[in-house]
């Protein structure tokens, strides 16, 4: 009998206690269900560098600012970058930021398509961005840009600026982003002024300066006066050449446009205007969503004029038709935004685009 009741004691005992075990490791899940209270955010250049100032620079710009808005700091766990400085290191610098357990990562430009392709599969619990690209993932959102749009209104500023209606553009390398930059301008450059013409030329390169300034060199040799490059840090030369014919002979009217952020600091004297793709923009705003629930994962987030994602910096005060030049840049603003006109953002488009 008592053998009985100690048994029942011993088991009403361990009863009790595997009942508070369970209740102890019910509330221990609820407290650490797994899920961070903070949100990070990391990015990944291309090979032209974090301080190409032009695409990668305004994306870090656009993510630095996103930082500091919401009080983050830089590093693991807050915000941060990788640069790539080959196309080898695109998947593994990606790869480095989904598992150093970074929220979102961004693939900054179209040559990372595949690679952001790729380790998004690996990483399917991840979430990932693509600029200038789009990967068809559910854990993937893509952002493309309107060029054409920023790129028609720097060819009207270049279209009304030149005397000698030989203007010229210098691309990066050969593709769909580049084709809408090329195409948008070379419609802006008729739309304004039929008689002049532009030369086009490609260089290969995202990150060869000294390709840029030979290619700007040419130009303004054969007498272009307004020359558009879309070529990354290779853009860079043109700023360059600019510059040192301008030291040289300070009253040559020759001009340079930018392209990507306001890159009125590289040439104070010879910078008309830039036409601005709000690649920070962007990043800021995907990240914004992204932080809030609302990551756009398998869609194409499109930035256009109407979104405030391109656009044209300021006119360069010296000018000679300033005032002339933003009062067409905004009726041609209005038209497009209105659909009045559409600007072409390819070859084909452009054959037979017209402004009337």
């Amino acid at each position: 009998m008592k053998k009985r009741k100690i048994g029942l004691a011993l088991s009403l005992v361990l009863a009790a206690g595997t009942l508070l075990g369970a209740c102890g490791k019910s509330n221990d899940t609820t407290k650490d269900s797994g899920k961070k209270d903070t949100f990070s955010v990391g990015m990944v250049t291309d090979i032209g560098g974090v301080d190409d100032k032009s695409f990668n620079q305004s994306a870090w710009e656009g993510l630095q600012k996103f930082g500091k808005d919401n009080n983050m700091q830089k590093g693991k766990g807050g915000y941060d970058y990788l640069q790539s400085k080959s196309d080898a290191d695109y998947s593994t610098n990606l790869n480095t930021l989904a598992r150093q357990d970074f929220d979102l990562v961004f693939g900054i430009g179209y040559l990372m398509q595949d690679a952001v392709g790729e380790i998004a599969k690996q990483q399917s619990k991840k979430h990932f961005a693509i600029v200038d690209s789009e990967v068809d993932q559910p854990n993937v959102a893509s952002i493309l840009f309107k060029e054409q749009e920023a790129s028609f209104l720097a060819g009207v500023a270049a279209a009304m600026t030149t005397k000698s209606n030989k203007i010229g553009f210098i691309g990066g390398v050969e593709g769909a982003v580049i084709e809408r930059f090329e195409s948008g301008f070379v419609a802006g450059v008729k739309a304004a002024n039929p008689k002049a013409t532009v030369d086009v030329q490609y260089a290969g390169a995202f990150d060869k300066a000294e390709l840029g300034q030979s290619i700007a060199s040419k130009m303004y040799t054969s007498g272009a006066d307004v020359i558009f490059a879309a070529a990354g840090a290779t853009g860079n030369g043109l700023f360059k050449e600019a510059t040192d014919r301008k030291s040289k002979n300070p009253t040559q009217e020759i001009w340079a446009i930018g392209v990507d952020r306001d890159q009125s600091d590289m040439g104070p004297d010879v910078v008309l205007t830039s036409a601005l793709k709000r690649v920070d923009v962007a990043v800021e705003d995907l990240s914004t969503k992204a932080k809030n629930g609302n990551f756009p994962g398998g869609k194409v987030t499109l930035y256009g004029l109407a979104e405030d994602g391109v656009g044209l910096a300021p006119i360069n005060s010296k000018a000679p038709n300033k005032a002339a030049i933003e009062t067409a840049v905004k009726e041609w603003v209005a038209k497009i935004k209105k659909g009045d006109v559409k600007v072409p953002g390819t070859h084909k488009e452009l054959k037979t685009f017209s402004a009337k």
